[in-house]
C-alpha cells in the first residue's frame, strides 16, 4: 500500500487553520451578537478594518445576517485592500477555490504575495504550493522548496509536510524516503496534523520502509484528535489489524465511525466488513449492508466497483423488504451527511474573524478543498446501524 499524498491538493487556507484544530464543539456565538451587526456594518462602511473582517465573517457563517459568500468575499477584499495580511491571505484563498468570486489563481497568488510580504508565514507556504505546481505562476519547484524551507525554519509544520511530500514523491528533488521521514517527523514536532498522518502512514503501510507500528499509532492518533479525517480512517484500520495498539477495546470502531461520519467511504466499507465478520461488533448482515451502501453513496464508482459483489451477496441473505428499508435509511442518512471532509475543527474564538468548522476534500483537479463555515458535522454523532424493527 502506498502512502496517500494529497498534501499539495489541500492548499493551505491557513488563515482558517489558525483556529485551534479540534473536533467540532459548541460554536454558538456570544449572546446578542446579532444585535451588533448594524453597528459592525456602520463601522465597516466607515473604513474600520476590524469591522470589515467581522462583517465578512458574519456573512460567511450567516451569523446575524443571511449567509452570503459574495458579501463575505467583498468585505474580506476591502480589508485586504487596506493592507491587512490575514485578510489578504483569506481573499487569496477565496480566489483560489472560487468562494464568492470567480476562480482566479493569478489573483490568489497576488494576495498571497502581499500577505507574505506583510509577514504572514502561512502565505509563504501557499506561495510554495503555487510555485511547485505552477498554479497562478510559472512552475518553479526550486523556488517552492525554498519557500517551504524558509517557512519551516520559522516554525511552519505544514511547510515541513510539503518538503516531506516533495522528497517522498520526487517532486523537483531526488526521491528519498529517509529525507521525507525527516521532514514529516519535524512537521509532527511542529504540531502539523497532516505531517503526523504522513509520518504514521510511512511507518505503517509503505513497502520497503522500516515499520514502527506503535509510533505510527501514536502519531496517527495525534493527527486524528486534531481533526484530520484521513488519520481517523488510517488509525481505525491499523487498530483493526493490530488491536494490541488500541487505547480501548472500542477505539478502532470509534475512529472508523468518526471518519465515516466525515464522508470517508473506505471507513464506511471497513465498518461493513467488521459487521459482516463480527469483528469488534456482533455479526449483523443488516448493519453490514447499511455500511456498504453508505460507502457506495460516499465513494461513487470506485466504491461501487469494490463493494457491488458484497452488496449483492448480503442482499440475497436479507430479502427484498429488509434491503428496501435499509436502502431508505442509508439514503436518508446520506442526504444529511453528504459532505466529504478532510478536516473537522472548530472556529473557537476566531469565528468572529476567520471562521472554520470543516474543510472539504478537494474536487478532482483542484488544489484546495472548500471551506465549510457552518456547523454541519458533529464528531459526537455516530454512524447509526439500521433499525432492527
Amino acid at each position: 500500500m502506498t502512502l496517500p499524498h494529497d498534501c499539495f491538493r489541500v492548499s493551505v487556507s491557513a488563515a482558517f487553520l489558525s483556529a485551534a484544530l479540534a473536533f467540532v464543539a459548541d460554536t454558538t456565538p456570544a449572546k446578542g451578537v446579532e444585535a451588533d451587526i448594524p453597528q459592525i456594518q456602520t463601522r465597516a462602511e466607515g473604513g474600520s478594518i476590524q469591522q470589515e473582517i467581522e462583517l465578512a465573517a458574519a456573512y460567511l457563517t450567516g451569523r446575524g445576517v443571511k449567509q452570503d459568500e459574495k458579501r463575505a468575499a467583498y468585505w474580506y477584499e476591502k480589508a485586504a485592500e487596506a493592507g491587512n495580511p490575514e485578510a489578504q491571505k483569506e481573499i487569496g484563498y477565496f480566489y483560489q477555490i472560487g468562494m464568492g468570486v470567480l476562480v482566479d489563481p493569478v489573483r490568489a497568488v497576488h494576495w498571497y504575495q502581499l500577505s507574505a510580504a506583510g509577514g504572514l508565514l502561512s502565505a509563504k507556504v501557499d506561495l510554495g504550493v503555487a510555485y511547485v505546481w505552477g498554479v497562478g505562476v510559472p512552475r518553479n519547484t526550486s523556488l517552492g522548496e525554498q519557500l517551504f524551507r524558509e517557512s519551516t525554519e520559522k516554525g511552519s509544520g505544514l511547510g515541513a509536510c510539503y518538503l516531506g511530500d516533495m522528497y517522498y514523491s520526487g517532486i523537483g528533488v531526488k526521491q528519498d524516503l529517509a529525507v521525507a521521514e525527516h521532514w514529516f517527523e519535524l512537521g509532527t514536532k511542529l504540531h502539523d496534523p497532516r505531517a503526523a498522518f504522513r509520518l504514521g502512514s510511512l511507518l505503517s503501510t509503505v513497502e520497503g520502509h522500516a515499520q514502527n507500528l506503535p509510533r505510527a499509532a501514536d502519531v496517527l492518533r495525534k493527527s486524528a484528535e486534531e481533526g484530520y479525517v484521513p488519520a481517523m480512517q488510517a488509525l481505525g484500520l491499523l487498530l483493526v489489524n493490530h488491536p494490541e495498539l488500541a487505547k480501548s477495546t472500542g477505539e478502532a470502531v470509534e475512529r472508523l465511525d468518526q471518519a465515516a461520519n466525515a464522508g470517508n467511504w473506505r471507513a464506511s466499507a471497513t465498518l461493513g466488513v467488521l459487521a459482516r465478520k463480527g469483528s469488534g461488533m456482533p455479526i449483523d448482515n443488516g448493519s453490514a449492508y447499511y455500511h456498504f451502501r453508505v460507502a457506495t453513496l460516499q465513494g461513487g464508482d470506485p466504491a461501487r466497483q469494490l463493494l457491488g459483489n458484497d452488496l449483492s451477496i448480503i442482499a440475497g441473505k436479507l430479502g427484498a423488504a429488509d434491503v428496501a428499508r435499509i436502502e431508505n435509511e442509508a439514503n436518508a442518512w446520506f442526504q444529511q451527511h453528504h459532505d466529504r471532509l478532510q478536516f473537522v475543527y472548530k472556529g473557537g474564538e476566531n469565528w468572529r474573524r476567520f471562521p472554520a468548522f470543516a474543510l472539504a476534500v478537494p474536487e478532482e483537479g483542484s488544489y484546495a478543498g472548500k471551506l465549510i463555515p457552518t456547523q454541519t458535522f458533529s464528531q459526537s454523532e455516530q454512524l447509526p446501524a439500521p433499525n432492527p424493527d
